[in-house]
């Protein structure tokens, strides 16, 4: 059953230009001064959710963007100051690129945050996939193989150190704590300090090719599916499913994953597909080269794959695909409904800022979201009295 909304904030800018013949997305430069911008568009933004009642602020730690997509780089420290000019909403790291990072330091930060903001952090790990960033940190991510065991040498370590009142660690690419002399004797483990007080850390790792799938699911880590064709989705929630069955976690189906969406709400489709048309395809400008279109041709081939189609989506493919949600609020209501008959565990329904879309209309956007579908999920305690307004207007 369908209980939180929430929503995915890359940190993009407002770009110039946008859609499909707009400016090539390898062309985009901006100066510092607009770069900035993302951080008052976060601010705005967990401000306007806190208010209508949604969960989740997640937003994504990417480097050196300076085309504007992408411009967070540190989550935790972001999350720290959303949560001070907010009441009660969360902030998910959507995610960590914990390559990038020594794994302690990474822990450390957010223990801090987790007792700075009365656990309302939300603590989520990946491996990177973009080259620029993640090999200029002297990690490797063109290396596949590479990179997936110094990931999981450094999972191990951030779960050590969580759970573990002291510990040591001997690896490939660490060896912990240095075994060196100390006041008067050698250290042999050490402890995090401080050690986050709410435990066992919630931990969230995206599932996208699947390839991270079986680890996640070994380790009891939530997951999250974002954007992907509904043939994909209903695959990966069935593969984790069964991983975490034989890792001994018996779920129901979607239970521990959350599903991501695209969505604009209008009085007919055509004019929700005509408004949204040039964001979506900005966003596709930018991500179909990472091979992120997660649909499936007619014969169920993923795109980007042999046989396969490997360009950037239209949005009505993406209608059709069930991948965004475009047209009057009963639609997506409807359309929620059919998700819960199919994925009785699915809990938790995550939204994306188009890239490309001016915050004032996004920001009607949720209202709408708020007003008009959130509360046929959370029994009109979602949107507090905004949902309660909603409810009356369309009475």
């Amino acid at each position: 059953m369908i209980k939180r909304f929430s929503v995915l904030y890359v940190g993009q800018i407002d770009l110039d230009n946008v859609g499909a013949n707009g400016t090539p997305a390898n062309d985009r430069r901006y100066p510092n001064e607009r770069l900035v911008q993302a951080y008052d568009h976060a601010v705005a933004l967990a401000k306007h959710m806190d208010k209508l009642g949604f969960y989740c602020l997640w937003t994504a730690e990417h480097h050196f963007q300076r085309e504007g997509y992408e411009v967070f780089p540190n989550l935790t420290l972001l999350g720290v100051h959303l949560a001070g000019v907010t009441k009660k909403l969360k902030f998910g790291a959507a995610f960590n690129v914990v390559p990038m990072w020594h794994p302690l330091r990474l822990a450390e930060d957010f223990a801090m945050a987790d007792i700075l903001t009365g656990g309302r952090l939300i603590f989520g790990v990946g491996r990177g996939y973009q080259s620029r960033e993640v090999e200029t940190f002297g990690a490797p991510v063109i290396d596949n193989d590479a990179n997936r065991v110094l990931f999981e040498e450094q999972m191990e370590i951030i779960l050590k150190a969580f759970n573990q009142d002291s510990f040591s660690h001997q690896g490939k690419h660490y060896t912990l704590p240095a075994p060196v002399p100390y006041r008067g004797y050698t250290v042999k483990d050490i402890t995090l300090v401080p050690r986050p007080v709410h435990r066992p850390v919630e931990i969230w790792q995206p599932i996208a090719s699947g390839k991270t799938l079986d680890f996640a699911a070994q380790k009891g880590f939530k997951s999250m599916v974002a954007l992907t064709g509904e043939k994909l989705v209903s695959e990966l929630f069935h593969r984790y499913q069964e991983a975490a069955a034989r890792a001994g976690r018996q779920l129901a189906l979607g239970q521990d994953i959350a599903l991501g969406l695209g969505f604009y709400i209008s009085d007919t489709q055509k004019e929700a597909l005509d408004r949204v048309r040039p964001y979506h395809d900005e966003r596709y400008k930018w991500f179909a080269p990472f091979g992120f279109v997660r649909y499936t041709d007619s014969q169920g081939r993923p795109w980007g794959t042999p046989g396969a189609p490997s360009r950037a989506p239209t949005i009505e493919e993406g209608v059709e695909q069930k991948v965004w949600m475009c047209g009057p609020s009963k639609d997506f209501v409807a359309r929620l409904r059919e998700l819960e008959a199919q994925y009785p565990g699915l809990e938790d329904i995550v939204v994306q800022w188009p890239e490309g879309m001016p915050w004032l209309e996004y920001k009607d956007q949720l209202t709408r979201l708020a007003q008009e579908v959130m509360p046929h999920f959370t029994h009109g305690k979602a949107g507090g009295k905004a949902a309660v307004a909603g409810r009356k207007r369309q009475g």
